[in-house]
C-alpha cells in the first residue's frame, strides 16, 4: 500500500512562492507517472502538473509559473510554485496519474495579501 505525505503548504502573499513536497513510500514510485492535483473550495479536483521519466505536463493555468520535479532516489516529488495569485488558492495533493492511490492529507495553499 502506497502512501502519500504532501508538505510545504502556507500563506503566501500574490507573486510569492512556495514549494511543495509530496513523500511516497513503495518500492515502484520510480516507474509512476507522478502529479500534483489541488481542490479548491465547492470546486472539483483538478491536475495542474504531472511528470513522468522523461518529461513534464502542465495545466494551461500554471504553466510558466509552476515546476515539477522528482528524486527517484528518494521517492519524492515537488512542485515548485512561483508567481502565485489568489486563484491558486486550494489544497494541493500528490498522486499517480491517473489517480490510482490513496489520497493523502493534502496541503493547504493560501494566497492573500
Amino acid at each position: 500500500q502506497v502512501q502519500l505525505v504532501e508538505s510545504g503548504g502556507g500563506l503566501v502573499q500574490p507573486g510569492g512562492s512556495l514549494r511543495l513536497s509530496c513523500a511516497a513510500s513503495g518500492s515502484f514510485f520510480r516507474l509512476y507517472v507522478m502529479g500534483w492535483y489541488r481542490q479548491a473550495p465547492g470546486k472539483q479536483r483538478e491536475l495542474v502538473a504531472t511528470i513522468s521519466r522523461s518529461s513534464a505536463n502542465y495545466a494551461d493555468s500554471v504553466k510558466g509559473r509552476f515546476t515539477i520535479s522528482r528524486d527517484n532516489a528518494k521517492n519524492m516529488v515537488y512542485l515548485q510554485m512561483n508567481s502565485l495569485k489568489p486563484e491558486d488558492t486550494a489544497v494541493y495533493y500528490c498522486n499517480r496519474d491517473p489517480a490510482t492511490l490513496g489520497w493523502g492529507q493534502g496541503t493547504q495553499v493560501t494566497v492573500s495579501s
